[in-house]
């Protein structure tokens, strides 16, 4: 690993076109990471940002381990979260929209000479439209792309030598709370938090039991657990990164 100067970032949205294009030029830029997410409800006491901000998390300190070969671009941050309309302020999108958003930032990429593109996904319901069509679009890119979440990087004996819930990724809850704990504490938002009495509007009765659960679950996170799992995360992303770039 090649330390990051002080003055670089690897993150798309931080570079200059100088820099990017000098990256490009002498062959030291050759794969880019695009964080997916979303801008959706996260229980009580966590930022509609988290998913869009864990993803991010994950494939910058991904790509720092990997400098200076790889570039995170701007996250895509709303996702495919109709299952979240209950909940006010939710923004979501069709699941064909959301595909081909994923493609034209690929495209991008590969438009400005990279082709090695790993999507790094930080919510659960953008995994199942993007792997339906995740043939077509490999076949439309013509280059090495991929699409993971995060968390497919958790064993069984990881979640549960970390978990005391036992439950990752689920929502808002134990995993995801310790997560922000480790790495954004600022986004997590328990004062005047009182669950019982909130106005809580979900239509369906077993997301509104699940609900509950992740609200007390949430209540075990903390940031030694978060970043145990933000470092397996990290590692296994970079790894994934690098197996492209050799191939």
């Amino acid at each position: 690993m090649s330390k990051v100067p002080y003055d670089r970032s690897v993150q798309l949205w931080k570079m200059t076109r100088r820099q990017f294009r000098e990256g490009i030029n002498d062959g030291s830029l050759k794969a880019a990471i695009i964080p997916t997410g979303s801008t959706e409800q996260h229980n009580e006491h966590l930022e509609m940002s988290h998913d869009t901000a864990s993803a991010v998390h994950v494939s910058t300190l991904a790509a720092q381990n990997l400098y200076p070969n790889v570039v995170v671009t701007t996250p895509i941050a709303i996702g495919v979260s109709e299952h979240w309309m209950d909940h006010k302020g939710t923004l979501t999108t069709r699941p064909e929209i959301f595909t081909e958003l994923v493609h034209d930032v690929a495209d991008s990429m590969k438009r400005a000479g990279i082709q090695h593109v790993l999507a790094i996904n930080g919510h659960a319901g953008n995994a199942g439209p993007v792997n339906n069509v995740l043939k077509d679009l490999q076949a439309r890119l013509g280059i090495d792309f991929r699409f993971h979440s995060y968390w497919e990087s958790y064993d069984e004996d990881l979640v549960k030598a970390q978990m005391e819930s036992g439950n990752c990724p689920g929502h808002a809850s134990e995993f995801e709370t310790s997560f922000a704990c480790a790495a954004f504490p600022n986004q997590i938002h328990w004062e005047g938090v009182d669950y019982d009495n909130a106005e809580l509007t979900i239509s369906l009765p077993d997301r509104a039991t699940q609900d509950r659960a992740f609200h007390h679950e949430a209540k075990l996170a903390n940031a030694v657990k978060g970043q145990a799992m933000i470092d397996v995360a990290v590692n296994w992303v970079a790894a994934k990164v690098q197996e492209m770039m050799d191939s």
